[in-house]
C-alpha cells in the first residue's frame, strides 16, 4: 500500500493538475447518526423559513454537474439531493479552494458552508476558508478527500 501512494499522487498530478495544498485526507465522514439528524433539522429549518446567512453542515448525493460559473469569481457548481430530500445548489469557490475534479453524479458528499435561500431551494456557498475571517471555514468532503 505504501508503494501505491506515491504512484497515485503522481497520477493525480499528471491527470488533474491537483492543488494538493487545498486537500486534506479524510477517511470517512465523522458525524454520527444523531449529528445527521441535528444537521438535517438545521438545514430543513433554514429552507422552510427561507433564511439566509445560515451556517450549515449536511450530507447529500450529487444529482447533476453544472457548468462552472466563470463570471466574476469562479465557482464549481453542482446539484445535490440532501439526505432529508430537498435539492440544493452547491457553489464552490474554485478561486479560493481546490476543485473537486473527480466529482461524479451519484457521489456522496458532505459539506459545511453557508446556506442562502432562493425560490429554487437554495444554495450552499462559502465551502472554503474565508481569508477575512468573517465566515466560519467551510469545506466539501467527497471520496475520502476534503476540499477547502
Amino acid at each position: 500500500m505504501k508503494k501505491l501512494i506515491p504512484i497515485i499522487a503522481v497520477l493525480g498530478l499528471a491527470w488533474g493538475g491537483y492543488d494538493w495544498r487545498n486537500r486534506i485526507d479524510h477517511a470517512a465522514p465523522s458525524a454520527s447518526v444523531g449529528a445527521h439528524s441535528a444537521d438535517d433539522r438545521t438545514l430543513a429549518s433554514a429552507i422552510s423559513t427561507q433564511q439566509g446567512n445560515v451556517a450549515v453542515h449536511g450530507y447529500g448525493v450529487v444529482k447533476k454537474l453544472l457548468p462552472d460559473d466563470t463570471s466574476g469569481i469562479r465557482h464549481q457548481r453542482f446539484l445535490i439531493r440532501l439526505d432529508s430530500g430537498p435539492t440544493l445548489l452547491v457553489a464552490h469557490n474554485i478561486s479560493r479552494a481546490g476543485r473537486v475534479d473527480l466529482l461524479r453524479v451519484g457521489d456522496r458528499i458532505e459539506f459545511k458552508g453557508e446556506y442562502e435561500w432562493n425560490p429554487q431551494g437554495g444554495v450552499v456557498h462559502w465551502t472554503h476558508r474565508d481569508p477575512t475571517g468573517r465566515h466560519p471555514p467551510g469545506w466539501l468532503k467527497c471520496n475520502g478527500v476534503t476540499f477547502q
